[in-house]
């Protein structure tokens, strides 16, 4: 169950605690907390916060590159670390790969001409996901430039998709190899966490890269 998008401007707090006490009484408290909770949270708007959560992805994302030269974001601190420009483009490629899934479309990365634009391997399957050092190694560029160009791309994608979202698709299950099924919302956070872990390492690489320089 979903706990968002669920409750209508007309509940009454008082009436959704005196049905959350009578639900109690009566023993059935796990569907209680599900979906008293559920009903009593429509101010918070999840479009709204989805958008604001991705939208500060791309201002990290922006951020952990900003005037940096080509030897900064190719910059491992050794040679079994994620560069700045690896890490940037893996969380690009996840948020790519999985929301073009959920969507039901292509992804931008090979059918868009990204992957022939950054010079990385044209392969939709190849997200970094078990890359070597050597691969890792590979993932180089230039500039900045067409790095942010392609997450920008992605980026709004995702927000398509999010203005597209209902109830209902929020508890589409999308994968039956978990326990519980994942579904769509569940997979959405998922790629969140995964974006921000990524961009707070990038920022910490390029720490590490500026102290370097003193």
């Amino acid at each position: 169950m979903s706990y968002v998008l669920r409750v209508g401007a007309r509940d009454d707090p008082k009436d959704i605690a005196g049905e959350c006490y009578r639900r109690v009484a009566n023993g059935d408290i796990a569907a209680t907390i599900a979906e008293t909770t559920s009903r009593m949270i429509d101010a918070m708007d999840t479009k709204k916060v989805l958008t604001d959560a991705f939208g500060r992805i791309k201002e990290w994302v922006h951020g952990a590159v900003a005037e940096l030269p080509a030897t900064a974001i190719n910059y491992q601190p050794d040679d079994r670390s994620n560069s700045i420009g690896w890490l940037l483009w893996h969380l690009a490629r996840v948020q790519d790969d999985h929301v073009a899934h959920l969507a039901g479309r292509p992804q931008a990365y090979v059918g868009d001409g990204w992957a022939d634009r950054l010079g990385t391997n044209p392969d939709d399957a190849d997200h970094g996901y078990g890359h070597t050092p050597a691969q890792v190694a590979a993932v180089r560029f230039d500039t900045a430039d067409d790095l942010l160009a392609y997450f920008d791309a992605v980026h709004e994608r995702t927000i398509e998709y999010i203005q597209s979202l209902t109830p209902e698709e929020l508890d589409r299950v999308v994968d039956t190899r978990w326990d519980p099924p994942v579904t769509a919302g569940v997979r959405l956070v998922s790629v969140m966490d995964d974006c921000m872990n990524h961009t707070g390492q990038a920022h910490y690489v390029r720490g590490l890269w500026e102290r370097s320089q003193n």
